[in-house]
């Protein structure tokens, strides 16, 4: 008695996405950047977690008149000298970055450097009234980046690689005919749904690797605080860009199927590389800018990118998350539908490339 249809296809399915999972595993090309990747994104939290908390001491000339005063200031390394004419030698040969040495001024002493004086220091001496912020910063300026530029490269890099190989595999299985034995056996919607599995698969496992890179690294460095803060949209961002791949993942198939070579595929494939290059930008230049990440949060392009920003840095309520999530799964569903009629149209047409009225016509 043969098996139900739903069940054939399910089992189809899953055939095709090991195969793809399988050709990935197996190219040493893949592991090897993927290793570097992980390694790359491991160097970068160890380095920058241990340089936030061991800043380089800055150098400082002081005679026995000014050392009680500098030695207050946090994170300096004292050379005491003689006199005046001793601290600048120290400048001009850059053993020091400034001297602090008895002057007539109200504060009793100057500070001496060769071209600019440390902030740190200058600052550390002045007289500053009592500052009250009425609006102040959730979020360090340079932390904001960091994380932004880091949410950014990790969805460019994922989309882009893992949606490039569904491109190629796509052509180089219609140059080659081999797609012509593959309908044979299965519907082209199966075909294209366990390429689309397959790969999304490999995504997140790459996304899901990186999160635990992250988490480890913060926690070798001691900063559970930030860690704390980064909990919930690590979380998020892996959910946003589960759906999100999968909608790009589609598009980047039915692109491809428009076209029979390897050197056509950029001309079909392009607009949505825009697509995936967009969030990487906008969020590195507008990080700071509440009105575009709001926008961004909401456009499936770049909502894996967006909302989890704002969740980083306390600018999104409760429900906006969840709204954004919706729009993302139906603008998920409509691309597959769409994308899955281009495939299915132009996967056996050979020759010139198919246009995208004659695709969704069929």
């Amino acid at each position: 008695m043969n098996a139900p249809a739903s069940v054939r296809d399910t089992n189809a399915i899953w055939l095709v996405a090991e195969r793809e999972i399988g050709s990935k595993l197996r190219s040493k090309a893949f592991m090897i950047s993927t290793g570097i990747l992980l390694l790359i994104a491991l160097a970068g939290i160890l380095i920058g977690g241990f340089a936030s908390k061991n800043p380089e001491a800055t150098k400082v000339a002081v005679t026995s008149a000014t050392a009680s005063v500098v030695e207050a200031l946090p994170n300096v390394a004292i050379t005491e000298v003689a006199d005046r004419g001793e601290a600048e030698e120290l400048l001009r040969s850059d053993k020091v970055e400034a001297a602090v040495l008895p002057g007539d001024g109200p504060l009793g002493y100057t500070v001496i450097a060769l071209e600019n004086a440390p902030d740190s220091i200058v600052m550390g001496l002045a007289q500053t009234p009592e500052v009250e912020i009425l609006d102040p910063a959730t979020t360090n300026p340079a932390l904001r980046y960091i994380i932004a530029l880091g949410f950014g490269i990790v969805f460019l890099m994922a989309a882009s690689t893992f949606g490039g190989t569904i491109a190629q595999s796509v052509v180089e299985e219609k140059q080659t005919r081999v797609v012509e034995l593959l309908l044979s056996a299965i519907p082209s919607r199966t075909l294209l749904a366990g390429k689309v599995i397959g790969n999304t698969v490999l995504a997140m496992a790459q996304i899901l690797a990186l999160a635990a890179i992250a988490t480890v690294g913060l926690i070798v460095t001691g900063q559970t605080e930030v860690l704390a803060t980064l909990g919930s949209p690590i979380i998020w961002f892996a959910v946003f860009f589960l759906f999100g791949f999968v909608l790009l993942a589609s598009l980047f198939a039915a692109a491809a199927s428009m076209v029979s070579r390897q050197e056509d595929i950029g001309a079909t494939t392009t607009p949505i590389t825009m697509l995936v290059m967009a969030p990487y930008f906008l969020v590195i230049f507008f990080n700071n800018d509440p009105v575009v990440l709001t926008i961004m949060s909401y456009v499936p392009f770049s909502a894996p990118v967006g909302m989890p920003m704002r969740l980083f840095v306390g600018e999104a309520q409760w429900w906006e998350p969840i709204l954004s999530l919706i729009i993302l799964i139906a603008s998920c569903v409509a691309a597959i539908a769409i994308g899955a009629k281009i495939y299915e149209n132009s996967l056996l047409r050979m020759g010139a490339r198919v246009k995208l009225m004659e695709a969704l016509r069929g």
